[in-house]
């Protein structure tokens, strides 16, 4: 690793505009940078994929080759990813830093403390949570009826779903709460959303919309009706600076946020994404999961906020995860492809709807059958999408160069503007309709009488403008994990109100904020060896 000073000089930021900590990763001062963009020709690239498998797909690991590869090509690229929560470290998934020779690092501080911008996030809002507790407990003079504010924690734990506090309940006032993860709080949406270059008094803005209750009389309680605001944005005040870490080839990594897909909007923070535009030639970000849920939001919510243009996306797939995608489709499609040929022609088809140029990175496995990856790209190439397999993981950027090539060619041709689904003016029952009918392939919306309820107090409190935010599996277009098939209705359950944030959040099918620990948790193969290193973390 080279010293954080060296890859900040890449990208002309001084050593002074960096907090650092220790030698390999700092914080980039905002208040340096109160100049008008220094590079207006700055390209910015999505990265996205297929419907998620067991496998992995490699979308890290090919937004941060793709960066290495610009970078190799003689352009100046720096890769955007959000910070690993430790509910997947520990869980199901693993690290989120990549893989092979496509890495951020260093690899296992990123995964787990960092800088510590979720602890942070998880202080400020549980905070929030004390003090909203601590004015029902002392006589709720705000006559708070029912509270509708999570705690948070970045550990995935079933026994803090549901919660019942006794001494509330002897003062006149039972509650019942729960926990999320910290990734899925609104306090981690607000910080990712900031879009001013000194952002301290947006941060305490959107902090005290936060709507955290409704009184008897049925109007909202917001954070700024109890004064946490300023505790919590104090709390904050270093986490809104992006982080700045590096790839194994030496390329500007910003990591900063981590917002999940299918809870929030799945996309790392506005303030990194444009610190990356000033600097460099390429900007290279991922979005949470498929394109049907990371990247709808990328376009719907932190594109539509933050006046970003992107030029390009580039969608991953690999032949192992569209025949486990395809499995319970016995038919062959008529390209003689697996049954996942529907999932990679419909995941194309949602990044043209907003106008993308599409390129695919066939993510190679090293028992790939040449005729297989045959088969996806002459698929993708009958779609008129061009694609490459791509073998980053063992190679680094020098894997991706061909798509990187065709990549810095799409990008000098005119330019096509961002299309939206739907306009701002929309009611929420029409953005709802547009997603899910044009994004999923839903037939309609089942809107459930308790999410109506919810829908009609929001727009009584004139929220009714705000995008929506699906949260629902990512693993299938409907919101049922194992449904497999072409005909369905989107069940929506209930409606959350984010006004900190700034959207509505639709819970469609049985999704979960604080998911349990699998099986066998990742937990189990983590230590330490005999000279203090982390082991068994990726």
């Amino acid at each position: 690793m080279r010293p954080i000073t060296e890859i900040a000089e890449i990208l002309g930021i001084p050593a002074e505009a960096l907090i650092p900590y220790g030698q390999y990763k700092a914080k980039v001062r905002l208040s340096p940078f109160k100049t008008p963009r220094t590079n207006r020709n700055c390209k910015l690239i999505l990265v996205t994929a297929t419907t998620p498998t067991k496998f992995g797909e490699g979308k890290t690991t090919t937004a941060i080759a793709l960066a290495d590869a610009l970078n190799r090509l003689n352009k100046k690229a720096a890769v955007c990813l959000r910070e690993p929560s430790l509910g997947p470290c520990f869980g199901l998934k693993g690290g989120a830093t990549g893989g092979g020779k496509a890495q951020v690092v260093p690899t296992d501080e990123i995964n787990l403390h960092f800088t510590g911008d979720f602890h942070a996030v998880g202080a400020a809002n549980n905070l929030l949570a004390a003090m909203l507790d601590n004015h029902i407990y002392w006589g709720n003079k705000l006559q708070i009826k029912s509270t509708s504010l999570a705690r948070s924690l970045d550990i995935n734990d079933r026994a803090l779903r549901n919660l019942l506090h006794p001494d509330l309940a002897l003062a006149g006032s039972p509650k019942h709460s729960s926990f999320s993860l910290t990734v899925a709080s609104e306090v981690m949406a607000i910080l990712c959303l900031l879009t001013s270059k000194q952002p301290w008094q947006e941060l305490e803005e959107r902090l005290a919309r936060m709507i955290i209750g409704i009184s008897q009389d049925g109007t909202p309680i917001r954070c700024s009706d109890l004064k946490a605001q300023g505790a919590m944005a104090a709390l904050l005040k270093d986490a809104v600076h992006p982080n700045l870490a590096q790839t194994l080839e030496g390329s500007p990594a910003f990591i900063h946020g981590g917002p999940f897909a299918n809870i929030a909007h799945g996309c790392n923070s506005i303030l990194a994404t444009k610190m990356a535009l000033e600097h460099c030639d390429f900007a290279v970000t991922e979005a949470g999961f498929g394109s049907d849920l990371g990247a709808e939001k990328f376009f719907h919510i932190k594109c539509r906020s933050a006046g970003l243009e992107p030029s390009a996306s580039v969608l991953v797939t690999s032949v192992r995860s569209l025949k486990e995608i395809g499995k319970n489709r016995q038919e062959r499609s008529p390209a003689g492809l697996w049954g996942g040929a529907f999932n990679l022609k419909k995941h194309i088809e949602n990044l043209q709807l907003f106008g993308m140029p599409v390129l695919v990175a066939i993510n190679r496995f090293p028992d790939d059958k040449p005729e297989d990856l045959a088969l996806v790209k002459d698929f993708c190439e009958a779609q008129k999408v061009p694609a490459w397999p791509c073998t980053h993981f063992q190679e680094g950027g020098a894997g991706i160069l061909a798509l990187a090539s065709a990549l810095l060619e799409q990008t000098q041709s005119a330019e096509t503007p961002l299309r939206f689904l739907y306009a701002a003016e929309d009611s929420f029952e029409k953005k709802l309709e547009a997603v899910a009918k044009k994004i999923y392939g839903a037939q309609g919306v089942a809107i459930e009488s308790a999410a109506k309820a919810d829908l009609q107090r929001y727009q009584d409190w004139g929220a009714a403008h705000f995008p929506v935010c699906i949260a629902k599996t990512p693993y299938s277009f409907s919101a049922d994990a194992g449904f497999s098939g072409d005909s369905f209705d989107l069940p929506v359950r209930k409606v959350q109100l984010a006004a900190g944030a700034g959207f509505l959040v639709a819970y469609c099918g049985e999704i979960s904020s604080m998911p349990g620990l699998p099986r066998v948790p990742n937990a189990e193969s983590i230590g330490l060896d005999a000279e203090g290193n982390i082991k068994g973390l990726f």
